[in-house]
């Protein structure tokens, strides 16, 4: 039996669009990791095979049990009502991640604020956490439904739900200021939100699924203190908009490459056709010619058969 029902195992090879793969790629090499709510320690161990020095906290006793065997140290204990200053010290990290966490808490704001004094100078926090605006729960509401599931974007444990803009608003909020925005993607009607295409009217899907923030499950930001750099949200919400015009530009090429493929096969079997009604043409005017000389033959045949009757 699984410790946790959030426990993996991660695959870089085939996890790099995910979360997690975004969270070990932000995170580099050569680090000094905090991961809260590192459950069983599998994000930890990861980290750790770059040569990342990976420290955890956690709520439950037996999946940190698990974890203590792959990171250096795991403490134990209510998350938003421990200092984890005291336990840890100040300037002892290089990037403090809350992996699928903040979510889950009563106040997320206090417990972030924490984050900034654990950071060293140029350090950072890391979190990811659901897009409560993808497409498939909206349709959901569209049709009065709010159901919390096992696990996802209406996970049963949450209590706090972000988009976008109320996220920046958040890492305002806490002191800190967004430098990197990722988004992990689930196209519309493949979420466990479990909404079916046919029951919504085509317009209002054909507008979801051009709009960025519908097909967004899941952010993955790096925020760093707001007094540490000169880089300003707005720079970084541009250019995740850029990111989204880039994303929709390279949709409509592909689309307007299946669309050459499809026309080129098109041209293909016309031209086979063509060459088709060719041959049958070509052979149609060999039979023409074949009968028209058996009936002069048979004409020449008939005059002489009168000629000689006579």
């Amino acid at each position: 039996m699984a410790l946790s029902k959030y426990d993996i195992k991660i695959d870089l090879a085939r996890q790099r669009e995910t979360s997690h793969g975004m969270l070990v790629d932000m995170v580099g090499c050569n680090k000094r990791v905090l991961d809260v709510g590192c459950d069983t320690g599998y994000l930890g161990e990861t980290l750790n095979a770059f040569g990342n020095e990976t420290q955890g906290f956690e709520l439950a006793n037996e999946p940190a049990a698990e974890a203590r065997n792959k990171l250096i140290r795991v403490e134990v204990g209510d998350l938003e009502a421990t200092n984890l200053v005291d336990i840890y010290g100040r300037e002892s990290f290089d990037v403090v991640v809350f992996g699928d966490v903040l979510e889950h808490l009563r106040d997320p704001l206090s417990v972030l604020r924490q984050a900034r004094p654990l950071l060293v100078r140029g350090g950072s926090v890391l979190i990811s956490t659901p897009n409560i605006a993808h497409g498939d729960v909206r349709l959901a509401l569209l049709s009065g439904r709010f159901r919390y599931n096992k696990l996802g974007i209406l996970d049963e444990t949450h209590t706090r739900f972000f988009t976008r803009d109320t996220l920046v608003e958040f890492l305002h909020d806490a002191g800190f200021v967004l430098a990197d925005l990722r988004r992990t993607r689930a196209p519309l009607f493949t979420t466990e939100i479990g909404v079916v295409e046919s029951d919504y009217d085509p317009a209002v899907v054909e507008a979801l699924r051009h709009d960025d923030e519908a097909t967004t499950y899941q952010f993955v930001v790096r925020a760093v203190p707001d007094d540490a750099t000169t880089l300003e949200t707005s720079q970084m919400i541009e250019l995740d908009g850029t990111r989204a015009r880039l994303t929709r530009t390279e949709e409509l090429l592909n689309e307007a490459r299946e669309e050459c493929a499809e026309l080129r096969n098109q041209i293909r079997a016309l031209d086979a056709r063509i060459s088709e009604l060719i041959l049958a043409h070509d052979a149609a005017i060999e039979e023409r010619d074949r009968a028209m000389s058996q009936q002069v033959r048979l004409t020449r045949l008939q005059r002489a058969v009168g000629r000689f009757s006579r």
